[in-house]
C-alpha cells in the first residue's frame, strides 16, 4: 500500500461552512494556488460533484486531470484519479471534525503517484507542500467570510 501524507488545521467556522467552500469547485482558482480551472462534469442527486476536471499548475507539475469524488455524510469527502497526463494515481480526502476549542479541525490526506520516476522522500515532500498550501488557502477563504456558490 502506498504511503500517504496528511496534515490538519483548525478553521474558525462551523463544519458546514468549511464543507461549503470545499464543495464549491468553481471557486477553487480563487483560493488554491495550483488550480487554474475547475469544471464539474457530473453531480449526484444532492448537487454534489461526482466528477471534476481540474487544470493544475504546481510549478514542476502541470496537469489536466479528472477526479471522482465520494461524499460520506456531511463531514467527509474523498477523491480518486480518473485520468491524468502526469499522474499514475491520486487519492485524497478532507475529514472535518468539530474542534475542542470551537471551529473545525480539517484533516487533509493525500497520496500521489507520478508517471515520472521520483524518490519517495521527494514525493512526500511535494505532497506535504500541496497539503499545507491547500489547508492555508482553505482557512483563509473560509475565515474571510466570502459568499460561496452551492
Amino acid at each position: 500500500m502506498a504511503e500517504h501524507t496528511s496534515s490538519s488545521i483548525t478553521i474558525e467556522a462551523a463544519p458546514a461552512d468549511v464543507m461549503r467552500v470545499i464543495a464549491d469547485f468553481a471557486r477553487y482558482p480563487d483560493w488554491t494556488g495550483e488550480v487554474k480551472e475547475a469544471e464539474v462534469l457530473a453531480a449526484d442527486a444532492h448537487g454534489r460533484a461526482e466528477q471534476v476536471r481540474l487544470v493544475m499548475d504546481a510549478g514542476a507539475i502541470k496537469d489536466d486531470q479528472t477526479l471522482a469524488y465520494t461524499w460520506t455524510g456531511e463531514n467527509e469527502v474523498s477523491w480518486t484519479l480518473v485520468k491524468s497526463q502526469m499522474l499514475r494515481s491520486l487519492d485524497g480526502s478532507y475529514l472535518l471534525k468539530p474542534a475542542a476549542s470551537g471551529g473545525t479541525e480539517v484533516t487533509y490526506q493525500l497520496t500521489v503517484d507520478v508517471k515520472i520516476p521520483m524518490l519517495g522522500m521527494i514525493k512526500r515532500k511535494a505532497e506535504k507542500v500541496i497539503i499545507d498550501r491547500a489547508l492555508a488557502g482553505l482557512k483563509k477563504r473560509v475565515e474571510s467570510g466570502e459568499k460561496h456558490e452551492k
